[in-house]
């Protein structure tokens, strides 16, 4: 019982430490008062705190409120900010065909990033398949520490917090399954193990685009989401009642079931299909504006600008394409309660006339309720911006288990 009670002054400082500094990290720049009507800590904790801080490297003490113009009467309030220097977090999207590395401060802002094409993946069965698999998996490992050594050298920093997203379900330890023909060991070939430093994360792709699209200001809350990733494989993000599903194994958004899902019939994307279906109707001799381009050439891009251009074979598999999406989206929307469906990745710029479809689809198909849908607006860099984002979350939750630098 002494010994307890000997260290719960210890405990004390340490938990409001760890409170100061998750203020910090979310404002510019803060007085004393403000953190005390935060907390609820009196001044002289407040202040003793932040004297700390400032000695660990956390916090640099600014003006005071007098000498920065701020005040002129009564006692001047002392002012702080997050050190710049502090630390910094870095993800990675390590996607089928490319990978980026980003490295950014505490507040999120990019200092170093980088990218690179991924090493083909052999996706037939047999041995020979196997061995390419086997390679892919190693280039892969290689990949992920070069490019992380070269956003870190962009922006002349040491890493203290990593985040991986990969196309593959991911278990509590950082490992996947191994899917169909190894797939998904081959997408995830043990970054948890192979990326140097004291914490490395990895997680689903899917699920960091979830959490960029749930901090991102301009778009709307809500705690019932699916963000899905739709370029060539489907992959969701499940928020459900404000938590991240994620089951037990990383699998909860995966979309294998669209195998026996009449309507959906596989869990290719949207860019997949799109070119899929535009080439194999060229190879049968339709007629389109498409067939002036070489056909193993053709991408979804071509066929959302011929659509827009009036092609009616463009427009049809548009049209086919929301008709699809409609049906994903309610099988999400029935089996979990959701209320939106953000439609996100590169392809989400392009994707309004699919979703405009898919919205009439619902509307005069299926009765209410049924789930709002939406492009994203984050981009292509939906998941590294999810992994850095969840990396900053990590150092809020804890930030005290965190060394800054100094």
């Amino acid at each position: 019982m002494a010994h307890g009670t000997a260290n719960s002054p210890q405990v004390l400082r340490r938990m409001n430490s760890g409170a100061v500094v998750r203020f910090a990290l979310r404002v510019a720049e803060f007085t004393a008062a403000e953190v005390m009507a935060e907390t609820s800590l009196t001044r002289a904790t407040v202040l003793g705190v932040c004297d700390d801080l400032v000695e660990a490297g956390w916090l640099v003490e600014l003006e005071d409120s007098r000498a920065a113009g701020l005040t002129s009467k009564g006692r001047p309030a002392r002012r702080y900010r997050l050190r710049d220097e502090a630390g910094v977090v870095a993800g990675i999207d390590a996607g089928e065909h490319r990978f980026t590395a980003i490295v950014a401060d505490l507040r999120g802002k990019a200092l170093g990033e980088v990218g690179a094409d991924a090493p083909a993946v052999d996706r037939r069965p047999g041995s020979a398949a196997e061995r390419s698999r086997a390679e892919a998996a190693d280039e892969r490992r290689a990949l992920a520490v070069r490019l992380l050594d070269e956003a870190l050298a962009a922006a002349g920093a040491r890493r203290d917090d990593l985040l991986v997203g990969v196309p593959a379900p991911v278990d509590a330890d950082g490992r996947s399954p191994a899917g169909d023909r190894d797939y998904w060991k081959t997408m995830n070939p043990g970054f948890a193990d192979a990326l140097p430093g004291p914490s490395v994360v990895v997680e689903n792709d899917a699920n960091l685009a979830a959490v960029a699209e749930q901090s991102h200001d301009g778009q709307a809350h809500t705690a019932n989401v699916a963000t899905l990733l739709s370029g060539e494989r489907l992959g969701a993000g499940v928020i459900v009642d404000g938590r991240l599903l994620r089951g037990a194994r990383g699998g909860a958004g995966e979309m294998r079931f669209l195998d026996i899902v009449e309507g959906a019939g596989s869990p290719d994307g949207v860019g997949a299909l799109a070119r899929m279906w535009a080439q194999d109707a060229l190879a049968h001799g339709e007629r389109s504006a498409l067939a002036e381009l070489p056909v193993d050439e053709i991408t979804a891009r071509d066929v959302f600008r011929a659509a827009a251009d009036g092609d009616a074979l463009a427009a049809g598999i548009l049209d086919r394409l929301g008709d699809r999406i409609a049906r994903v989206a309610l099988v999400l929307a029935s089996l979990l309660d959701i209320e939106r469906v953000v439609i996100a990745g590169a392809i989400a710029e392009a994707v309004e006339p699919v979703l405009a479809r898919a919205r009439t689809v619902l509307a005069e198909e299926f009765y209410p309720p049924v789930p709002e849908l939406v492009a994203s607006t984050l981009g292509r860099d939906i998941v590294v911006r999810g992994a850095v984002e969840s990396a900053r979350v990590r150092i809020r939750e804890e930030p005290l288990a965190f060394e800054p630098r100094r």
